[in-house]
């Protein structure tokens, strides 16, 4: 399974945001900085994160985001449920329209039982417990954060 580039803006977001120490804001430039992705993306990534409650933010001149108690113990498996746009794991459109053998199909069925036995067994990734100390101390210092923040 592929998860779409939204998907897994938000997850490293997560990840950037789960190393922070605890209280530590990080401003949405910082993050998409240490993601290596343009900011609009990032900042379209928070905004749903915040929506779905996996984040807190603060605005004005010292603020930013941080993990909130959700996004603390959200699973890699409940947030690529919520985060993954698509309605069906399979394009079944045809140059005429919608595909032929869409009626009774039985491939899109098992692609969508797929999908699911994909996501379950994330279920028990905790998203905050991924990253570690020797993975982020770089990127925090790529960013000009001292490792740890």
């Amino acid at each position: 399974m592929k998860i779409n580039a939204f998907a897994d803006v938000s997850l490293r977001a997560m990840m950037v945001l789960a190393a922070a120490p605890d209280g530590g804001l990080l401003t949405t430039q910082s993050i998409a900085d240490a993601v290596a992705t343009p900011y609009n993306h990032v900042s379209k990534a928070m905004g749903k994160l915040r929506e779905l409650g996996m984040i807190d933010v603060e605005r004005g001149r010292h603020g930013g985001s941080r993990l909130s108690s959700a996004g603390r113990t959200a699973t890699v498996g409940q947030l690529l449920r919520q985060l993954d746009t698509r309605t069906d794991p399979a394009d079944c459109v045809a140059a005429g329209g919608a595909c032929p053998l869409i009626n009774e199909c039985l491939l899109r069925g098992a692609l969508a039982r797929a999908r699911e036995a994909f996501y379950r067994e994330l279920d028990d990734m905790v998203v905050a417990s991924l990253p570690t100390a020797r993975q982020m101390a770089p990127v925090f210092q790529a960013i000009g954060l001292r490792p740890g923040l």
